[in-house]
C-alpha cells in the first residue's frame, strides 16, 4: 500500500534525519522537501480547492527559495491521488491564490501576517515555514530542529478553519500546537 510506504518513510525521517555540521543548510531542505512532498499524502483538500479533477497539486514557495532544486527534483513525476504535484514560486501574498501547499520563506518574516491574511482570503492553502513561532503566529505546519532533527508542529484546528483535513497519521507524528484549544495564533 502507497500510504504505508509513504508513512515508514516519513517516520524514518522523523526519527532519523540528522544533520552533519558541514552540509546541515543543504541536508535540512532536502529533508524538508521530502516532508512537503509527505505532508500532501497526508491532508484532505475540499473539492472545491482545485478546478478540475485533473488540476495538479500546487506547492508554492513565497518569498527567497531555500530548497535549490530539491523540492522541485522530491516531487518530479511524483502524484498524490492521481493529481499531478507542480512546484511553483510566489512573488508576493497576492500571487498565493492558486497553491495548496504554501511554503514561507524566511525571507518573509517580517511581512508574515500579510501573507498568512492572504491565505485567509483565498482557497484552502495549508501553510508551511520554518520561521520561529510560524504556528504561534498563524501558521499551519511549522519546523523545527530538536537535536539536529529536523521536526514539525501542527495546527490542527487552523487546518480545520481552512477546511483541510488532516490525517491521523500525520498527526501522531507532529507534535500537537492546537489554537482551538489554547488560543494561540489569530
Amino acid at each position: 500500500m502507497v500510504a504505508g510506504r509513504i508513512l515508514r518513510a516519513f517516520g524514518t525521517l522523523t526519527v532519523a534525519a540528522t544533520l552533519s555540521a558541514q552540509t546541515a543548510s543543504v541536508a535540512e531542505y532536502r529533508i524538508k522537501a521530502v516532508f512537503l512532498f509527505n505532508f500532501v499524502h497526508f491532508v484532505q483538500w475540499p473539492p472545491g480547492a482545485f478546478a478540475n479533477d485533473r488540476a495538479p497539486l500546487v506547492i508554492c514557495v513565497i518569498g527567497r527559495d531555500p530548497f535549490g532544486e530539491a523540492l522541485d527534483q522530491t516531487v518530479a513525476g511524483e502524484s498524490v491521488e492521481q493529481r499531478s504535484i507542480v512546484v511553483r514560486r510566489a512573488a508576493g501574498p497576492e500571487a498565493i491564490d492558486a497553491c495548496h501547499l504554501l511554503f514561507v520563506s524566511n525571507s518573509e518574516k517580517g511581512r508574515l501576517r500579510k501573507v498568512l491574511q492572504a491565505v485567509d482570503r483565498s482557497a484552502p492553502v495549508l501553510t508551511v515555514s520554518d520561521i520561529d513561532g510560524f504556528v504561534d503566529g498563524g501558521g499551519t505546519i511549522g519546523f523545527f530542529l530538536d537535536r539536529n532533527r529536523v521536526r514539525f508542529e501542527i495546527d490542527p484546528s487552523r487546518a480545520q478553519r481552512h477546511g483541510l483535513k488532516l490525517s491521523s497519521q500525520l498527526l501522531g507524528l507532529g507534535r500537537i500546537r492546537d489554537s482551538g484549544s489554547s488560543g494561540g495564533g489569530p
